[in-house]
């Protein structure tokens, strides 16, 4: 993973591990269920705007260079994660 994604993705978790602790603090206060829901989907769009930077950094990154590479082998099995993690997305 290049830095400058690493670099994103450490803030962004950081700030969605704050989230998820206020949840959890929210629950401990008994707050108004909507409200917890909320910020449960909040959390759920923040983690899927680090995949989503981590899987375009990926491909950009990894998968470019396999197949600038010419190694078959190595397309192959980068087509193959891809496939796998986007099949497993989508369920």
């Amino acid at each position: 993973m290049r830095e400058p994604v690493k670099k994103a993705a450490r803030i962004r978790l950081n700030r969605i591990e704050g989230q998820v602790r206020g949840i959890a603090r929210m629950i401990a206060e008994d707050r108004y269920c909507i409200d917890v829901i909320n910020q449960v989907a909040a959390v759920k769009a923040a983690l899927k705007k680090v995949e989503d930077a981590i899987l375009r950094d990926h491909i950009e990154h990894c998968v470019e260079r396999a197949i600038t590479s010419g190694n078959r082998a190595d397309q192959r099995r980068k087509i193959a994660e891809l496939v796998q993690v986007l099949s497993h997305a989508t369920s």
